[in-house]
C-alpha cells in the first residue's frame, strides 16, 4: 500500500496533501485522496486554455486576432502583463503563452472576458467532469481575499485565512487530483481539441517558467516535465505530465495545504516534486 506512505511525506513537509498520477497509455493509476474537492488557483487556466482552442476550432474566434488591454483594466500580480504599467496589444495566442507560462493574471481575465466563464464550464461539463468548475477570474479572486480578510497581501491570520472564499472548494475555482490529471489527458491524447491545438497546448504547457514543484522530482535532461501552478495563501500545487524518453507519459496532479500561513515555503514546493516522482516511480514498477 503506497498510500499512508503519501500521507508521510506530505506530514513530514508540513502540509496536507492530496495527488493523483496515472499513465496516459495503460491506464494504471495511483491516488492519495484524489477525490477530494479542492481550490485550484491558477490551474483553472488549463480549462480555459481548453477551451479557447476549442472555439478557434469551431472558428468562434481568431488565435491570432488582436487584443489591447490597457493599463487600467490590470489585474494584480507579479508577472507578465499584470507586471507592466502601459497598454499591450497582442494576439489571443500570445495572451495564452502568458498565461501558461508565468501565470499572467491579466491575460487569463483578458481571455476569460473573451471566451466566457459559462462557456468554460459547459465544456467541463460536457467532458464529464463533475468537480471541475470556474467560478472566478483572476483578478476577482484576489478581489475576493481583500474583501473577506479586509487587507490585501499578506494573508497570515488563522481567522482571516478562514474566511477566505477563494480557499473554500464550494464557492472558488475548483478540482480534484483526478480531474486536472483527465483535463490533461484529453490534451496528450488529441482530444481535448483539434490534434493541431492540442499539440500547441502541449507546447505551450511545456513552457511554463516554474522550476521549483514538479519539475523538481524530475532533473534529468531526457525527461520532458509540462505543467500548471497554482499558488493561495497556505494552498500550493502544480498538475502536468511528465514524459520519458522511452515514451512513457505520466499525467500527475499534487495539491498541498500547509500547517503554516508562512508565504515562503521551499519543503511545501519540493514536496510536490518528491510525490509526484515516487507516484511516477511505482506507475513504472
Amino acid at each position: 500500500m503506497i498510500g499512508p506512505v503519501f500521507g508521510e511525506l506530505f506530514r513530514v513537509a508540513g502540509v496536507t496533501g492530496w495527488l493523483f498520477a496515472t499513465d496516459l497509455d495503460s491506464g494504471r493509476e495511483v491516488g492519495h485522496d484524489p477525490d477530494e474537492w479542492l481550490p485550484i488557483a491558477s490551474m483553472f487556466k488549463v480549462a480555459l486554455l481548453v477551451e479557447l482552442c476549442r472555439q478557434a476550432d469551431a472558428g468562434r474566434l481568431d488565435l491570432s486576432g488582436r487584443v489591447t488591454v490597457r493599463g487600467a483594466e490590470r489585474v494584480s500580480g507579479p508577472t507578465g502583463l499584470s507586471a507592466m504599467l502601459d497598454d499591450v496589444t497582442m494576439s489571443l495566442r500570445d495572451l495564452a503563452y502568458l498565461m501558461i507560462a508565468v501565470s499572467d493574471n491579466t491575460a487569463a481575465d483578458a481571455l476569460l472576458a473573451r471566451v466566457g466563464m459559462d462557456a468554460v464550464n459547459a465544456m467541463l461539463e460536457g467532458f464529464g467532469f463533475e468537480a471541475t468548475r470556474v467560478l472566478m477570474g483572476a483578478g476577482e479572486t484576489n478581489a475576493s481575499m481583500a474583501e473577506d480578510t479586509g487587507h490585501g497581501w499578506p494573508y497570515l491570520d488563522p481567522e482571516d485565512l478562514a474566511r477566505m472564499r477563494a480557499l473554500d472548494p464550494r464557492r472558488t475555482n475548483r478540482s480534484t487530483p483526478r480531474e486536472l490529471a483527465r483535463l490533461l489527458g484529453l490534451i496528450w491524447r488529441d482530444e481535448a481539441a483539434s490534434p493541431e491545438c492540442c499539440a500547441w497546448m502541449r507546447a505551450v504547457l511545456n513552457l511554463q517558467v516554474w522550476p521549483h514543484r514538479l519539475a523538481s522530482g524530475f532533473p534529468y535532461d531526457d525527461v520532458a516535465v509540462s505543467g500548471k501552478t497554482g499558488t493561495l495563501p497556505t494552498m500550493r500545487g502544480e498538475a502536468g505530465v511528465v514524459e520519458y524518453p522511452d515514451g512513457g507519459r505520466y499525467a500527475v496532479a499534487v495539491v498541498t495545504r500547509s500547517f503554516s500561513p508562512a508565504l515562503n515555503q521551499p519543503r511545501a514546493d519540493a514536496v510536490i516534486g518528491t510525490a509526484a516522482r515516487m507516484a511516477v516511480d511505482h506507475l513504472r514498477r
